[in-house]
């Protein structure tokens, strides 16, 4: 996206749905929504992480986390990077599975995008995705604004069922 007139808004959550920035850098806080949100989605790269690597990661100024929630409880997040150039990149987002098929994904997008687009000497905003995140990701993006920007095929032998968010619990795949 390389206007922020590209944006197209979702229409506001129905629920009580908050996003908010988050201030105090907490690697418990981000690995845990990666695994909660990431886990039913084959999200393994940061798993073998160490404390210090997530804090080495999160304590730049570069990078932001926000938090959405639902009656209290966390119901999803985005991640947002700052790079070279005024590129901005939406580095994680997603939903808790509970969340899931509510509507409120297109409203958190739209509301990582807006941020982005708030951040100085931002020329673009881009985010990745792959075959094997949600059926509705890449449509979400689409609707939002964002454009194919490329298309590449990489192969990768998975274990049978995602990760899920610890070892031993994975859940059912959510539709």
């Amino acid at each position: 996206m390389r206007d922020r007139a590209q944006l197209t808004p979702a229409r506001p959550a129905e629920t009580s749905f908050a996003v908010e920035g988050t201030e105090i850098v907490q690697p418990e806080l981000n690995r845990f929504l990666y695994t909660a949100v990431g886990g039913d989605w084959y999200w393994t790269g940061r798993l073998p992480w160490t404390y210090e690597r997530w804090r080495a990661w999160l304590d730049r100024i570069e990078v932001e986390t926000w938090v959405a929630r639902s009656g209290g409880s966390p119901a999803g997040y985005f991640e947002l990077e700052q790079q070279d150039g005024g590129d901005v990149e939406v580095a994680y987002f997603g939903l808790m599975p509970q969340f899931i098929g509510q509507g409120l994904g297109g409203f958190l997008l739209t509301v990582a995008i807006a941020r982005a687009w708030e951040l100085p000497a931002t020329r673009r905003v881009w985010v990745h995705t792959c075959s094997l995140d949600h059926p509705s990701a890449l449509a979400n993006y689409q609707a939002r604004g964002f454009e194919i920007f490329s298309i590449e095929t990489d192969v990768a032998e998975l274990p049978e069922t995602p990760p899920g968010p610890w070892p031993g619990a994975a859940r059912p795949r959510p539709e």
